[in-house]
């Protein structure tokens, strides 16, 4: 006897936040104003959230007011990260507009007298036979949102979507374009003053004596404040704050700091730090084959900064005993609870409010200058306090991405067909995000008067995509494999979230493995590949990206073509690429070619937006990108010292996506990296005949390489 279905859910996010007035609301002008607790940092979600609220309601996405989340009005959503917005706030607002409309439905035949299922809604106005009518905003007053969603709304059915699956132009782009302040770093709200903090260029330094005689002498200066190893200024212009920042500096003194990894030897050191071992999965082959041979690689990627465009900022302003933050931090909830704890205070007397932050995705520094500015508001007399790292800040204090090595152990048959692989990592922790622990993760909490300790990065689970691990259970049909992870229990750097967490590093190691194996075999790298995936989808993305690039053309000198694949955590979007790169010179990316699948794409051009750039930032990783340090602090504090991709640089990027309306969307935000990553590694051994194992593929690795295989 078959099992019975299982009941049915709300969304998640849904769930959480079921009060249906939490997330729609009509306003008397037409128009209709959707609260989601997903934030934009550039990706287009608060588009693709419109165009989903536009089709339930049928309403048109021109009277669609998207708010801002804050911890005052927002359904709580946790964190924008993962590529999770479209999965999670989509599902839930997807399905709390069908209720809504359901509800003004069974209002409106009411009023009209006529059956629900006889009515229409055409740009929220309600319409049924005898040319009765009403619309949305007359019912408004009739009808309460102030319930629970239920698990009965259905929502419309593919087919029947008209503004979803389009591409719509996105909501945030007229402002960018014309230079309107939507970006936090431009704001100036009445009476704003400005804040600067004093942080050690000395890695883990105290600070133990200041003198503010030279400081309180700077014209401008409002206020210094110190609350034990933290200390600022506050001033009534930017010019005044930089000045008395720099006069505060000279009366600093500061205690010896903490020793910093050996950084051309940054395997060795990740290898030999106490570590916190897990099994991350396990698959036992039905019959156990003799190996007749092992292949043994080692792949490292080094720490890599966020690179925000512009650096971190935040706003503050205290009212009595409550305070009001606005923010770029990808979760405004889970930073409201930091700043409970570091200041002491009920929740509800915090407001964390989002703005957009020119530049930013992952755990960089906007989370900790939230919390300077709070404690520098703290001087201000109820001034709103605006707080602007600088460059040097940003690229020295900020988390980093945790630098990886990757260990992969391949047995092969006397056919060299794979029998075993056993894939082992060791790299910090990838999360230190705030509101995850009972210790705050922000940055000045570990400088105050009574600090916190510095929290140590720890990994989501599994289930969740995992960290160091993400993406290292191969998706490909492996007889046997054993994956394990090493999370170190010592942070001399700073680690925290950075796109993909540990796929990008995982993904290049299996996937500059299984080229190796097939060009050992003799056989074209796709095949081996689509020979070893039984998962449909999978394959379709790997061919449709080779029948775009017209894989593999005819050779030429000093070209080189590579391929890569994965599935973001094995259960979000698939993505191969193919890249075309040059190596007369120095490697430069010609072209990628990529192919993806997130189900249902509701704003096709914003998938593409993703893919691309998210390519273009795997190419910037893949040949340039690392954080550079000596022994006591980080060197590669600007542009100069840590260059990134330039516009000259940046490869053709030609995109295919491959829409199924029927299948539940994922987010595309992060699927490219890790298979660019492998294309570009792959490319490189196809155009030179050398295997670089050690990110950035830069000309002193490549001759490294050249050096290891004579």
């Amino acid at each position: 006897m078959s099992a019975p279905p299982p009941a049915p859910k709300l969304p998640v996010s849904l769930a959480a936040n079921p009060r249906l007035s939490s997330w729609v609301r009509f306003s008397g002008e037409g128009r209709v104003a959707i609260s989601p607790g997903k934030v934009e940092i550039g990706q287009g979600i608060v588009t693709a959230l419109a165009q989903i609220a536009a089709d339930e309601l049928d309403v048109a996405i021109g009277r669609i007011e998207m708010i801002r989340a804050s911890t005052a009005t927002s359904p709580n959503e946790g964190v924008t990260s993962g590529s999770l917005s479209v999965q999670q706030s989509g599902r839930a607002l997807r399905h709390a507009c069908a209720e809504v409309r359901q509800r003004f439905l069974a209002a409106a035949s009411d009023r009209l007298g006529v059956e629900a299922s006889l009515l229409a809604v055409d740009d929220g106005t309600i319409s049924g036979p005898g040319n009765v009518r009403t619309s949305y905003w007359e019912l408004a007053g009739d009808v309460s949102l102030d319930h629970d969603a239920t698990v009965g709304a259905a929502a419309k059915s593919a087919g029947a979507r008209s503004v979803a699956g389009h591409s719509i132009q996105r909501i945030d782009i007229p402002d960018k374009v014309f230079a309107r302040p939507r970006f936090i770093q431009d704001q100036a709200p009445p009476g704003l003053v400005h804040g600067r903090v004093l942080r050690p260029k000395i890695s883990g330094a105290k600070l133990i004596a200041l003198d503010e005689a030279a400081t309180r002498a700077v014209s401008g200066l409002i206020a210094v404040v110190r609350d034990g190893g933290f200390a600022g200024v506050v001033a009534d212009s930017e010019a005044a704050a930089e000045a008395a920042l720099k006069a505060l500096r000279k009366g600093a003194a500061w205690s010896a700091g903490e020793p910093l990894p050996d950084e051309s030897d940054l395997a060795g050191f990740l290898r030999s730090q106490p570590v916190e071992p897990t099994v991350i999965d396990t698959r036992t082959a039905a019959t156990t084959g003799k190996a007749a041979l092992t292949l043994r690689r080692q792949y490292t990627r080094p720490y890599i900064a966020h690179g925000s465009i512009a650096p971190s900022c935040a706003m503050a302003q205290w009212d009595g005993g409550r305070v009001h933050v606005w923010t770029h931090s990808q979760g405004v909830y889970l930073l409201r609870a930091d700043l409970a704890i570091v200041l002491r205070l009920p929740d509800e007397n915090i407001v964390v409010e989002h703005m957009e932050g020119a530049g930013c995705y992952g755990h960089n520094a906007a989370d900790d200058v939230a919390l300077d500015a709070a404690l520098l508001a703290r001087g201000a007399g109820g001034r709103p306090v605006r707080v602007l790292w600088s460059r040097h800040d940003e690229m020295s204090h900020a988390p980093f991405g945790a630098a990886m090595a990757i260990e992969i152990e391949a047995d092969l048959d006397a056919g060299n067909e794979i029998i075993g692989w056993r894939h082992a990592i060791w790299s910090n922790g990838h999360v230190a995000r705030p509101g995850r622990a009972a210790q705050p993760a922000l940055l000045a909490a570990s400088e105050i008067a009574n600090p916190h300790p510095r929290m140590i990065s720890t990994n989501p689970p599994a289930a969740n995509g995992g960290g160091g691990d993400r993406n290292s259970v191969p998706l490909y049909d492996f007889p046997a494999w054993t994956i394990t992870s090493h999370r170190l229990l010592t942070m001399p750097v700073r680690t925290s979230a950075l796109r993909t967490l540990g796929a990008q590093g995982n993904v290049f190691a299996i996937e500059s493995l299984l080229d190796e194996i097939a060009v050992l075999r003799g056989e074209d790298s796709i095949a081996f590949r689509l020979r070893h995936l039984r998962d449909e989808r999978a394959r379709e993305v790997i061919r449709a990206a080779a029948r775009r690039a017209a894989w593999k053309p005819e050779r030429r000198s000093g070209i080189g073509h590579g391929i890569g694949f994965a599935r973001y955590k094995n259960t979000g979007a698939y993505c191969a690429a193919i890249a075309e790169v040059e190596g007369t010179n120095d490697i430069r990316v010609r072209r990628l070619t990529l192919a993806v699948d997130v189900g249902e794409a509701i704003n096709p051009d914003g998938v593409v937006n993703q893919i691309e750039g998210g390519a273009i930032q795997a190419t910037s990783w893949a040949l340039k990108e690392r954080v550079r340090f000596d022994r006591t602090r980080v060197t590669s504090t600007s542009w100069t010292d840590y260059p990134v991709l330039t516009f000259s640089e940046v490869p053709a990027v030609d995109v295919e996506i491959i829409q199924r309306p029927e299948v539940e969307p994922v987010g595309a935000g992060e699927a490219a990296h890790g298979p660019v990553t492998a294309a570009i590694a792959n490319a490189v051994h196809d155009c030179l005949g050398v295997r670089v194992r050690d990110l950035p593929i830069t000309r002193d690795k490549i001759i490294a390489a050249m050096e290891l295989a004579t």
